[in-house]
């Protein structure tokens, strides 16, 4: 497997971990340990929470796959449900796409977007379905 030295921290990275400039730009989007109400403290380092989400998400991988340095599966799952309930990846997903929109020249937001659709046949009638 390749793993890909990481920035501020001694366990080796992986291509799905933010490098420490990403970082910079994510941290102040993910919520604070503070905005949490009531239950245990943290027991897994910032960092891994959105290296072991990310993860998952570029490798296409299982959950129940995810290297043994990142966080259990259940946590990293947990995690994803409550960050996608609040839009955090999208808010991550948004400020990201705008940053290197702009480094590139051009407009933060897209002015327009392609939509692709497979047409598939169905049994009656021959009738075209997208």
């Amino acid at each position: 497997m390749c793993r890909c030295k990481s920035g501020g921290d001694a366990r080796p990275g992986y291509p799905s971990s933010l490098s420490d400039p990403v970082r910079a730009v994510t941290e102040p989007l993910m919520p604070t340990r503070n905005q949490r109400k009531g239950g245990a403290p943290r027991k897994y380092d910032d960092r891994l929470v959105p290296d072991a989400i990310f993860f998952v998400l570029r490798s296409g991988c299982q959950r129940r796959m995810i290297p043994a340095d990142l966080l259990p599966w259940d946590a990293a799952y947990r995690w994803y449900r409550i960050w996608t309930a609040d839009d955090t990846i999208d808010r991550i997903h948004d400020t990201l796409r705008e940053k290197v929109r702009t480094a590139a020249g051009r407009a933060p937001s897209p002015s327009a977007a392609v939509l692709d659709a497979q047409s598939t046949k169905s049994s009656e009638g021959g009738q075209d379905r997208g």
